[in-house]
C-alpha cells in the first residue's frame, strides 16, 4: 500500500488523528501527519496547500504514488493541492471527511482581510469556484467522502462532501465525532485499509 498523508483542519494539530493512529496500528505505514499553521485561520489555504506539498515531498520525494485524509479544512487544501499544485500525479486516494467542499455557512460573516483561510471556506468563495470549474484533475483520483447530516460546523452537512466519488453519511452527530467517535473511526479505518 501507498504512503498515507492525514491533513487536519482548523483550530487542529496532528495530535487529532492520535485516536485513527491507535486504530490503524501499525497497518498503514509509512504514515506522515504535518503540522500546518493556519493562525487561527489567517493563513489562506492555497498557501497552505503549498505546505503540505512541501512536506510530502520533503518525506516521500516527488513521484511516490500516496493516499491522503483530509479532516474538515484539511479537505480543502488536500483538494488543493491535488486540483492546482500537481498532486493529482500521486494521488492514488482521497478520502474527505466533514470537508466544506461546497464552502460553510458558518463562515460566511468572517472578513476575509484578518482571516483569509476561513474566507476560503465561505460558500461561493473564489477558491471553491475555481476548484469546481476544472474537475479534471480531480476525476483520476479515487475520490471518497465522509460526512455527517446533523453537523453545524460545515453547515449543511449533508454537503460536506466532493463532488465526485462515493459520500457516506457517518453514524455520528457532530463534526468531532467525524474522527473521534469509535463508530466513525472503525468505518474509516476499514476504508484506509482498503488495497
Amino acid at each position: 500500500m501507498p504512503p498515507l498523508v492525514l491533513v487536519h483542519g482548523l483550530w487542529d494539530t496532528p495530535q487529532l488523528f492520535n485516536r485513527l493512529k491507535r486504530e490503524l496500528g501499525d497497518r498503514r505505514e509509512p504514515l506522515l501527519i504535518p503540522h500546518l499553521p493556519h493562525r487561527l485561520g489567517a493563513v489562506g489555504l492555497l498557501e497552505l496547500a503549498e505546505l503540505l506539498g512541501s512536506h510530502i515531498e520533503a518525506v516521500f520525494g516527488s513521484e511516490e504514488p500516496i493516499d491522503l485524509l483530509g479532516f474538515s479544512m484539511g479537505g480543502v487544501i488536500v483538494r488543493t493541492w491535488i486540483q492546482l499544485l500537481g498532486g493529482h500525479r500521486r494521488a492514488r486516494r482521497f478520502h474527505c471527511v466533514g470537508s466544506p467542499q461546497r464552502g460553510t455557512w458558518a463562515a460566511q460573516p468572517v472578513p476575509g482581510r484578518l482571516l483569509r483561510g476561513i474566507a476560503d471556506m465561505k460558500r461561493g468563495s473564489d477558491l471553491l469556484r475555481q476548484l469546481d470549474a476544472d474537475l479534471s484533475t480531480l476525476e483520476p483520483v479515487d475520490c471518497r467522502s465522509y460526512y455527517c447530516t446533523t453537523d453545524i460546523t460545515v453547515f449543511p452537512g449533508w454537503q460536506a462532501h466532493l463532488p465526485i466519488g462515493p459520500a457516506m453519511a457517518m453514524p455520528v452527530f457532530t463534526h468531532r465525532q467525524l474522527i473521534a467517535d469509535p463508530r466513525a473511526l472503525e468505518i474509516l479505518s476499514r476504508e484506509l485499509l482498503l488495497q
